[in-house]
């Protein structure tokens, strides 16, 4: 077996590795993130002006909406597809955390329903939940610690 030095193997290693596509992945990653934000926009749109809902009811029911919509993908196979395609213009949207809390609960369902799922599904959202609780509660006592002194 021949050694070859470190050279050598940075030189073979740019021969062989694929060819990077950035402004094709940046254009996709735009399109469909749009997409995604353009049926977000049309179910808001639908819901103040067809069924009358306010404004500030109708944000909280199209981000309801838009979870089920990409949990029921991610469930289905496809969410992952569309990832593939578009990588962060996938998960940027509230569409993204949706299938980043549904993938683990899919892959590890195998396991059990305790064990695999249930144990799993906050695999990846887990940390993203427990520090958005926690600065939030953070940030509520400082504001209410402001309003006291305040007063």
């Amino acid at each position: 077996m021949k050694k070859i030095s470190n050279q050598e193997y940075k030189q073979l290693y740019e021969q062989k590795k694929p060819k990077e596509k950035i402004f094709l992945n940046c254009v996709k990653a735009f399109v469909v993130g749009g997409i995604i934000c353009m049926i977000g926009q049309g179910i808001n749109d639908i819901l103040v002006k067809v069924m009358d809902i306010s404004k500030e009811n109708a944000a909280s029911y199209t981000s309801i909406i838009l979870v089920f919509i990409a949990a029921l993908l991610t469930g289905l196979g496809v969410y992952d597809e569309i990832g593939k395609f578009a990588g962060a213009g996938s998960i940027v949207p509230i569409t993204g955390f949706a299938n980043s809390v549904i993938s683990p609960a899919m892959e590890f369902k195998k396991e059990g329903m305790i064990f695999g799922t249930s144990a799993k599904i906050f695999t990846l959202a887990g940390p993203v939940i427990v520090f958005g609780l926690l600065s939030t509660w953070i940030c509520s006592f400082i504001y209410y610690l402001y309003r006291v002194i305040a007063l």
